[in-house]
């Protein structure tokens, strides 16, 4: 086994001991922050190295640094809305407040049953990878089971449970992240004092399809919003700063991972947004760094999907007025995907889904900026009218990675 091989191995090691550590798992700061990190660091973690290759060549820090500044434009709109719409929610909203926030809700739920189907049909797909089968009724059938585990799960033991399922999740992705971090970093210092670090000089297309493409990769920093719908559980202060804090950590992962891989970049970047071709552009670093991207892969889609049934969970409950409890909203949510995940192909379908969390985020803009100009904000005012002409931009003229 090579020096960096067990490198992997020994950083996986030492950090699943900082993430899985029993006293940070009980943190309820941490639980609140797990929740919408666990969504943003999904699998557009495994597919956003490929698509920025392709997309923007050695300025994909750049692009990246961009949609996690949009991701956050967007991030600060429903802050603003949990701490000053959600009290008039609460009581009597005006008509245009609750008619904006009754949309925002439908938009948003369509959009987390299609991701939550996403995640777990990628999930099961990877986990049969390993064994060598590629049918897609077997696929299926083990989408179906893990998204009836839990549904279950969430109708018995609600958030709670949830979040304990996802920590674990969270934890273990983590791990498996920083270590791969960690070995790229040590790497590229080593070559860097041999004089052996070069960037690749791409040849790809620069043009309107390009940036069509990184418009539609807000997606990949999409999960935030989930924190928007904890108020069981968490009061605003809380959702608000552990909000912030999920898209900071977040932010760092994304730019670190892409800065280090970008000298892996081939001259011949994929076109398309298949979640292993990651395994072939990392292969450098040893044979062990497919396995652990694989287990990283299985984390992610697992935690991301507990973390979107969470908020859709939470989002039913809340738009028909606790009428419905989340636990059975969580039951709901599992019960849409399993019948996406029959009827549907997802590969197809999560571009519709993708453009309506963008709308959702232009709904929310509005609503965000209607508020502070009645607070006589005029500059918030202003950012949150910006945020709703980007998201508007996006649903426009964003098309899939592999149109």
């Amino acid at each position: 086994m090579t020096a960096t091989s067990l490198g992997l191995i020994g950083a996986a090691l030492v950090l699943a001991g900082v993430f899985l550590n029993p006293r940070l798992l009980r943190s309820q700061r941490w639980q609140a922050v797990v929740t919408p990190l666990a969504s943003i660091i999904g699998s557009g973690f495994l597919v956003v190295g490929p698509i920025l290759a392709a997309a923007a060549g050695t300025q994909a820090w750049l692009a990246m640094t961009g949609l996690c500044g949009l991701g956050y434009l967007f991030g600060a709109a429903i802050r603003h809305n949990i701490q000053h719409v959600e009290p008039l929610l609460a009581s009597q909203p005006p008509v245009i407040t609750a008619l904006l926030e009754r949309v925002s809700d439908v938009v948003l739920a369509f959009a987390y049953f299609i991701s939550v189907a996403y995640y777990i049909n990628l999930f099961a797909a990877f986990g049969l990878r390993l064994t060598g089968v590629n049918d897609v009724f077997w696929i299926r059938s083990i989408a179906t089971g893990v998204l009836g585990g839990i549904g279950i799960l969430g109708l018995c033991g609600g958030l709670d449970a949830l979040e304990r399922l996802a920590l674990g999740a969270v934890g273990l992705k983590l791990s498996l992240i920083g270590a791969v971090l960690v070995v790229l970093a040590a790497t590229t210092a080593s070559d860097l004092t041999q004089g052996g670090v070069t960037w690749p000089v791409l040849d790809h297309p620069r043009g309107y399809r390009e940036l069509s493409v990184l418009l539609g990769l807000i997606v990949l920093v999409q999960g935030f919003e989930t924190s928007r719908y904890l108020g069981e559980a968490y009061d605003w202060k809380t959702r608000v700063t552990t909000m912030r804090q999920a898209q900071w950590i977040s932010t760092a992962i994304y730019i670190v991972f892409i800065v280090l891989i970008t000298r892996y970049f081939t001259d011949t970047p994929p076109q398309n947004g298949e979640e292993t071709v990651i395994i072939d552009m990392l292969r450098p670093l040893g044979l062990v760094v497919g396995p652990m991207i694989i287990l990283a892969a299985l984390a992610s889609q697992l935690s991301a999907a507990v973390a979107d049934t969470n908020g859709a969970g939470g989002l039913l409950s809340e738009s028909l007025g606790k009428r419905l409890s989340s636990n059975v909203g969580h039951l709901i949510t599992a019960l849409a995907a399993i019948s996406i995940v029959w009827v549907a192909n997802i590969y197809e379908i999560i571009t519709y889904a993708s453009k309506a969390f963008v709308a959702y985020y232009a709904l929310q803009s509005i609503q965000a900026a209607r508020s502070a100009w009645l607070q006589r904000n005029f500059v918030r005012t202003l950012l949150f009218v910006l945020a709703t002409a980007l998201a508007l931009v996006v649903i426009v003229f964003a098309i899939p990675a592999d149109a």
